[in-house]
């Protein structure tokens, strides 16, 4: 499905917005997004006070990202094959049940941390289809012309949703309760489902064969790693995931050992960096002529995991706040040119299988999130953040060292 054609001299953000199939597939991103933010900050204080455990934290939180990980290749080859819209609606479906249950269990008093982690693992599963299915049609009802500006207000809002859905987290769990933040999850994902079904989608299939799907999986990697940016891309993306992002799995365990904060302050802690990456997916979303280059998304990514480093050390939690949102300047330089570079330089046919492998590459923050959770119990947050931070820092000179021309 391809998007009209760009009209000269207009705006952007107008022309976009003027399409009604991107602005109900960008509302449903954004409904579904603030809503994951929500659950994960909400499940992560329930296990962290009543565990006391950095580490089981984790665990849970692991659990949204742990299906990207074993079925995200193979979710991309899907989507080429079924229907992207009955499959991003199926997911929805799936989290609006999830969510529904999790709000009854803590209201009869019976919620446990299992029962979050297999709620995120529904989660997980819904997030695993998120590139190859509701970002791919973002980006075609967007059409051509317009892909990069399309994936910035897309990652801005998912920004914007990431700032605001832990700071509704924390200040729901702690006014009115655990109940209440998971019925309102329940409400805004069936919203989110309700808005995909309104909007129009076509596409060219591949036939679907079982027994291929392996063999179309490979295919993809190998069009992928011939590929340089494309080889940047899942690169930067496997290093971001293990050791960038994999801090906010012990935000919980950071914010009340280095800050004594309260749930309001540590979702102040996890709003930070989407709030700074807020302001640079405007700018982005914003900008007109050529698509930046390819070497931005690994400078945004040195750039966070650099400051993330001077969070760690942070004397006071308002500037550990602001740390966090300068932070998020390279974050949204990585998130938009994630998505855009593969929309564009690789081939049509091939889009859903290789952002599946992108797909498969975030689902490794759970190795990072269990071994930050490991290191935290062990030596307390800041080292924990710290020494991910330098391994990451190393990690992204070895992917452009291997991704050079």
């Amino acid at each position: 499905m391809n998007g009209p054609p760009a009209a000269a001299g207009r705006s952007p953000l107008r022309e976009l917005f003027a399409n009604p199939d991107f602005r109900r597939l960008w509302a449903a991103g954004g409904l579904t997004n603030a809503m994951r933010w929500l659950d994960m900050l909400v499940s992560g204080l329930f296990t962290f006070e009543l565990t006391g455990s950095a580490f089981a934290v984790s665990l849970v939180l692991m659990a949204r990202a742990l299906p990207m990980l074993l079925v995200g290749a193979l979710a991309g080859a899907l989507a080429e094959s079924l229907d992207r819209k009955r499959l991003l609606m199926a997911g929805q479906g799936a989290q609006v049940a999830g969510a529904l249950v999790i709000a009854g269990l803590a209201a009869g008093g019976w919620l446990a941390p299992w029962h979050l982690f297999l709620n995120g693992m529904i989660g997980g599963l819904a997030w695993t289809n998120e590139l190859a299915t509701r970002r791919r049609m973002v980006a075609e009802a967007a059409g051509p012309q317009r892909i990069v500006q399309a994936i910035a207000i897309d990652t801005m809002s998912a920004s914007t949703t990431r700032m605001l859905g832990p700071l509704a987290g924390g200040l729901f769990y702690q006014t009115v309760g655990i109940t209440a933040a998971y019925l309102i999850a329940t409400t805004c994902f069936l919203a989110a489902l309700l808005l995909v079904k309104g909007a129009s989608h076509s596409q060219q299939r591949r036939v679907l064969r079982p027994r291929h799907l392996a063999a179309e999986v490979a295919e993809a990697a190998r069009i992928a790693l011939a590929h340089p940016a494309l080889r940047m891309v899942l690169g930067v993306t496997l290093v971001m995931n293990i050791f960038g992002f994999s801090y906010s799995g012990i935000l919980p365990a950071f914010g009340a050992v280095a800050f004594q904060a309260d749930p309001v302050g540590i979702g102040l802690l996890a709003a930070a960096e989407p709030f700074g990456a807020l302001l640079t997916g405007l700018a982005l979303a914003l900008r007109r002529g050529a698509a930046p280059d390819r070497t931005l998304l690994a400078v945004g990514a040195a750039g966070f995991l650099c400051v993330l480093m001077l969070a760690a050390h942070a004397p006071s939690l308002p500037l550990g706040v602001l740390l966090l949102v300068i932070g998020g300047l390279g974050t949204a330089a990585f998130s938009s040119l994630q998505t855009g570079i593969v929309m564009m330089q690789a081939p049509p046919e091939a889009r859903s299988r290789i952002l599946g492998l992108t797909t498969t590459c975030i689902g490794t923050g759970p190795l990072g999130v269990l071994l930050m959770g490991a290191l935290a119990d062990a030596h307390g947050p800041r080292l924990a953040i710290t020494v991910m931070a330098l391994i990451g820092l190393a990690g992204l000179g070895v992917v452009m060292l291997f991704t050079r021309r």
